[in-house]
């Protein structure tokens, strides 16, 4: 029982790595679109979309480390 419930918590928390890899593509998606805008910004939108992709791959990066202490840790 422990088990499947430790099986279970650790997919739920899975959730997490998807909606980084969503924020990731929602932040080039937008310097794309910006940088067809208006190309003169180019180096300032992409020193904040890496700022952006960073913290976004950062909570992914936390959701999995929860996802590996619901494993191996309990």
């Amino acid at each position: 029982m422990l088990a499947a419930a430790k099986l279970i918590g650790a997919g739920l928390a899975t959730i997490g790595l998807g909606g980084g890899a969503i924020g990731a593509g929602i932040v080039f998606g937008a310097l794309i679109n910006g940088t067809s805008r208006n190309p003169s910004l180019k180096g300032e939108l992409f020193s904040l979309s890496i700022l952006a992709f960073s913290l976004c791959e950062a909570l992914a990066l936390f959701c999995l480390m929860i996802v590996f202490l619901i494993l191996f840790a309990f």
